[in-house]
This record gives structure tokens, sequence and C-alpha cells, in this order.
């Protein structure tokens, strides 16, 4: 397999400056040179691989959107070597623009007054696609999604999900070999995030598209990573396939217990009462979570002592989702 995107050793520092309060602050500076460097992206390296979707995750003011602004050629990078399908990127910003597709979670590209048709259109043209392209992209479309009824519906006047769904198809329009998606899914319901998955695995299947994924929604790297690349603070921590990073947390077990009374206060409780057993307890609508390391603390016992204490209404035992193993990585790192 060909690698379409190279990195070596990139990184990105950003030169800040350290502000001070009230007014005789703001007046000292406009003529300090009290700065600080921060380093955003630090010496990261990886290559993709043509048709691959990875997962580029991290948690906030990890690094992730300055290095897609440096493969995208948004941003210089301070140091280190970067080739988006032989471009570099922030060289050859024409070039690399007509190989890409981008699509950020609720900033529509499309023109906001047209029919969604007419959309594409413009990006026909701007990308100089042939006709026999569009009109097999077009048909493709057809066949994968219900596109017809968007076709003459003005921009404005879809929901969050159809305009999501639109500027997908928007981004795979001129056959791109990269497509960024940065959080596709956000803000949608449960039933459209699963037909933005299935459309993102067709058109990645279809097309042989490299897909570069950034999200906080573990259900959208289940559905559709193989591959997951994880950052924090500028630095990489891990890059390898899920079930290899699930591997290295063998020992956990997930009890989930469904308490009488409210959940909140019973997670509370809880915090405090299995504290020696070394646990981590969090809460959804249903359920009580408690994460179990068996090799400090046997499930059993945690149980035992949980129904000393509290009446429980139905419990089962789960293997670690990805979303624990990616919390855990926030919090704790990987070696």
């Amino acid at each position: 397999m060909q690698n379409i995107i190279e990195i070596t050793n990139l990184s990105k520092e950003f030169k800040v400056l350290n502000r001070h309060e009230g007014l005789k602050g703001s007046i000292r500076d406009l003529f300090s040179r009290d700065y600080r460097i921060v380093h955003a992206v630090e010496n990261i390296s990886m290559n993709i691989e043509q048709g691959e979707i990875v997962g580029y995750l991290g948690p906030n003011g990890a690094g992730k959107s300055t290095t897609i602004k440096m493969m995208t050629g948004v941003l210089e990078p301070t140091s280190g070597e970067i080739t988006v399908n032989g471009n570099i990127p922030y060289k050859e910003r024409s070039k690399n623009a007509q190989e890409i597709g981008v699509v950020f979670g609720q900033r529509s590209q499309l023109w906001w007054a047209l029919p969604l048709i007419e959309s594409f259109k413009i990006l026909k043209d701007i990308y100089r696609i042939s006709n026999q392209d569009y009109e097999s992209i077009m048909k493709l479309y057809g066949s994968l999604v219900d596109i017809e009824p968007l076709l003459h519906k003005p921009v404005r006047q879809m929901s969050l999900g159809q305009r999501t769904l639109s500027d997908i198809l928007a981004a795979f329009l001129h056959n791109p070999k990269v497509v960024f998606l940065d959080e596709p899914t956000i803000g949608l319901d449960v039933s459209m995030k699963s037909r933005i998955r299935t459309l993102i695995h067709a058109l990645n299947k279809e097309k042989n598209t490299t897909v570069i994924l950034t999200t906080h929604d573990m259900g959208d790297v289940d559905a559709l990573c193989r591959r997951i690349v994880i950052i924090d603070k500028g630095k990489m921590l891990y890059d390898n396939d899920i079930e290899h990073l699930k591997g290295f947390f063998g020992s956990y077990r997930t009890l989930k217990i469904s308490p009488e009374g409210d959940i909140k206060k019973q997670t509370s409780v809880l915090e405090r009462e299995l504290k020696n057993f070394g646990v981590s307890v969090s809460n959804d609508e249903e359920w009580i979570s408690i994460l179990v390391n068996e090799e400090n603390a046997n499930v059993i016992e945690v149980l035992n002592s949980i129904q000393k204490n509290h009446k429980i209404g139905d419990m089962k035992l789960e293997e670690i989702s990805t979303e624990e193993v990616i919390r855990k990585i926030y919090e704790e790192g990987v070696e």
C-alpha cells in the first residue's frame, strides 16, 4: 500500500503574550515583550496509507486541530516534514486544496440560500469536474442515500442532520484523495449518526478515499476506524488498532448496576464507599458504571461491598469499552 500522508518529526510552536490584568496591564501589554512559547504539536511522526480511515483523537487543546491545519496547508510547521499525496501542504496550497475534502462540524461549506443541487454545480465548476465524473458521482450518491428530496431544498431549510449529510457529499464530490472530518456527527440524533457513518464507510470503500476523523464520539470510532492515533498536550501517545489498545486494559471489567433511588446521588455515595478498591465510578441516565481493575480488586468483592448498603434492581458485567479506554488514557496516559 502507498502512503498518502507522511509526517516526520512534525512540530508547531506559538508565541503567546503573557497578559496582565486591569487597565494598566492592558497598556503595559501594548509595549511588552514578555512572551512564552506554547508547544501545540511536538515531534509527531506517522504514515497513513491510501484508503485508511484513521481516528485522530485527543482531549480539547491536545493539538488535533493544529495538526489538521498543517495537513490542509492552513498552518506552516515550525519544524519537521509533511506531505499529503506528494504535496507539501503549506507550499502547494492550491494543488493540495484540489486533492482534499474538509468537513467541520456545524460549519457548512454550502451556499446557504441556494438549493443543494446549485451548490453542487458551483463546486463542480470550482473543482473542474467533468460532466461524466459529475454524473457518475451523483448516480453513486443516489444509490447510497435518498438524496433526491434534498437536491432542490435550500440549505437554510435543512435540519442539522440533512446539512451534515449534504456537507459530506460535497466534500467527496471532486473525488479527493483525502477527506478530513472534524466532529461530523456532533449534535445529531442516533438515527442520523448511523446514516452518516454508513455513508462515510461506503464512500471510503467505493472510492478508496483516505479519511482522517477527529471526534469525541466513540461510536464513530467503533463504527469506522480500524486504526486510531491519540495525541495529548501536543505529543503522540498511541498509534495502532483499537483492539491492540484494549489489550493494554485486558484486566479491566465494567460492573454496571441499576440501584434504587437517585442515580447521581448514589454515584457520589459509591465513589466514597469504594475508594479503597481503586475503582472509577460514573453514570448515565440508567446505569452506574464501576470500572474495576481485577489486578487490584475482585469484581465479586466490589459487588458484595455495594450490596451491604444498597439495593440493586439490576446488574451486568461488561468488557472495557472503547470510550472507557480512551478516557483512561486521557487521565493516565499509556506506555
